[in-house]
């Protein structure tokens, strides 16, 4: 079959080739992305995503067996497409069940703390899917930024980025920032706490949570540490009559951000 695109085409079949090294170090680290400064994308949802924000894939793959629709419906998405043989889907997935095509995009430029956004501080959550979900909120309740402080998981790592399901596109992404650097911000910071603070739901009319403002979320176990609590314009809690005496942060996050939002519309 011959490829009747403009936008090239590469077939591959060794495991040894260079993409494919390539792929599987983006796949497999958490980390890898820092150093090629580029993004592996599996699965049409990601991909999907990722266009809809109007980022231009590097690069294109494709399983052999899904080329003839691939080509169809992604074909001329990409810079560059690369048709593997579907032998070599394993080595390039962190899937249980490897996706049939995926991305390649650049990462975005290192960009500094944007004073007056509205913000989320992720103060050492370390579990991926926990950070994947609050990107998740942070987008759908008109969060702009997301400051990872260092210690938090690496969000552009491949479990994060599939627990955000598409939402890193949507937001400006500051990662491994010092405490010190929270000077920059122009807007209030807000402090989740399980034990000191306004109850979040008697923060209302004229007290209503301000917005915009930053919201820190502290690490699972620890909180949010003492240097950044100092630095808190308000420390509010979730008021949970069933007894807990917690919420994993992920919940305790689309609690807080809805609330904001609120907030913006009166």
């Amino acid at each position: 079959m011959s490829d009747d695109f403009s936008i090239p085409v590469t077939h591959v079949s060794s495991r040894d080739n260079p993409l494919v090294k390539a792929l599987r170090r983006l796949s497999d680290s958490s980390t890898a992305y820092r150093k090629e400064r580029r993004v592996w994308l599996e699965g049409d949802h990601l991909c999907r995503a990722a266009l809809e924000r109007g980022i231009q894939p590097a690069l294109a793959v494709f399983s052999e067996s899904f080329w003839p629709l691939g080509q169809q419906i992604w074909g001329r998405a990409a810079i560059k497409n690369v048709v593997i043989t579907d032998a070599l889907l394993p080595e390039i997935s962190g899937l249980e069940s490897p996706a049939r095509m995926g991305f390649v995009v650049d990462l975005p430029a290192e960009e500094p703390v944007l004073p007056g956004a509205a913000s989320v501080i992720l103060d050492r959550v370390q579990d991926a899917g926990n950070v994947g979900s609050v990107l998740r909120s942070a987008a759908a309740f008109g969060f702009s930024q997301i400051i990872a402080l260092k210690g938090t998981a690496a969000l552009w790592s491949p479990k994060v980025l599939r627990a955000g399901m598409g939402a890193h596109f949507a937001l400006r992404l500051v990662e491994g920032v010092d405490v010190e650097a929270l000077v920059e911000l122009q807007v209030p910071i807000v402090v989740t706490s399980s034990h000191q603070g306004y109850f979040l739901h008697q923060l209302t009319g004229k007290n209503a949570v301000p917005m915009p403002c930053a919201w820190a979320l502290g690490h699972e176990g620890q909180g949010v540490r003492d240097d950044l609590m100092d630095k808190a314009s308000l420390k509010v809690r979730i008021d949970q009559p069933g007894g807990e005496e917690s919420l994993n942060v992920a919940a305790a996050a689309a609690i807080c951000l809805y609330a904001s939002s609120l907030s913006r519309r009166l």
